[in-house]
């Protein structure tokens, strides 16, 4: 069997490690792409291909391309959403996608859950008291404890769904809108489902876990900021897309919201002059909500499970079908 790398040789140690890629030696032979991102070394690498893994930085797999491999049987992104490589040809010619969403979903529901604690317990306006010079130690009623707070979250996909497993750690009711889940799923992640205005409504920390789809396009918008409540947390690590920004721009000039937690933006970057930097209960991080550094190790070791899963005759846990892009990130 040949494993093809599309990504560039030079990038793999930040994806794999030397473990992942003793194990996938042990499956087939392994080759590089030791070029660019070109068509052309793209179709040098992958001739005659059984499996290829993709990453970052890699383009459509057109016909052109596949054409190079006609015993290509899977493509394993090592990355995030699988639409910036698959195409109809894809589907056509019957090979087998999947995708990264567990590992980097995890990180994304960790650092969620770091938005959430923090955010409640203030740090981050206690921590600029600190540096003018201040205490404010004895006073603590800006503080919420993650305990006996209701916390809403929209969209139980893998970041979603971890979050939702992070926060069992908590004596905490956690409600869910997500029109892909029925009333059992969400019974068997011990979350209670309910719609987007109840959700708003009652949550005193609400967190973004919806894909970037037409349905979701400014979710939260100036309506629905109305809804919620005036010392709420939105959290949004999913896409900006998600947030009408100049809606929540004014929602917060106004007084409302006691942070807005945003490690995505619509567009990226956020311009240097953008108004969302002049708000300062609104925390901003630079998308780096999924794994990354050290973490995204974790990506190489999810694909080595999901080539032995493939190779056993099993369905990958991450496997994506065509059906499934339209709900899909």
């Amino acid at each position: 069997m040949k494993i093809a790398f599309v990504q560039s040789k030079d990038s793999l140690p930040s994806i794999f490690s030397q473990k992942s890629l003793d194990l996938l030696g042990k499956m087939g032979e392994l080759v590089f792409n030791d070029g660019a991102g070109t068509p052309e070394q793209v179709k040098k690498t992958i001739k005659g291909a059984d499996i290829a893994i993709t990453s970052w930085g890699n383009g459509l797999f057109t016909e052109d391309i596949l054409n190079e491999t006609p015993d290509l049987k899977l493509i394993a992104h090592a990355a995030g959403t699988v639409k910036v490589f698959v195409t109809d040809a894809v589907w056509e010619r019957g090979i087998r996608v999947t995708g990264s969403p567990k590992p980097i979903g995890e990180g994304v529901g960790e650092t969620a859950l770091g938005f959430t604690i923090s955010a409640c317990k203030n740090f981050y306006n206690f921590s600029s008291i600190m540096h003018e010079g201040g205490w404010n130690g004895g006073s603590n009623k800006d503080v919420t404890d993650v305990y006996e707070i209701v916390i809403g979250v929209i969209g139980a996909g893998w970041a979603g769904r971890h979050y939702i497993k992070l926060l069992k750690n908590f004596d905490v009711e956690v409600l869910l809108y997500d029109p892909f889940v029925d009333e059992q799923k969400a019974e068997a992640m011990g979350v209670k489902k309910v719609d987007l205005e109840t959700l708003l409504k009652e949550s005193d920390v609400v967190s973004l876990h919806a894909p970037s789809i037409p349905e979701t396009h400014h979710m939260l918008n100036a309506k629905t900021f109305a809804l919620m409540k005036k010392e709420a947390v939105l959290i949004n690590t999913a896409r900006g897309s998600l947030i009408d920004e100049n809606a929540l721009i004014e929602h917060m000039k106004a007084g409302n919201l006691k942070y807005a937690c945003l490690d995505v933006y619509d567009p990226e970057p956020p311009a240097k002059d953008s108004p969302l930097r002049d708000i300062p209960n609104l925390i901003m991080t630079p998308h780096t909500a999924g794994t990354c550094t050290n973490g995204r190790r974790k990506i190489g070791a999810h694909i080595v499970s999901e080539l032995e899963l493939f190779i056993a005759g099993k369905r990958m846990e991450c496997e994506v079908t065509q059906d499934m892009l339209a709900t899909m990130a």
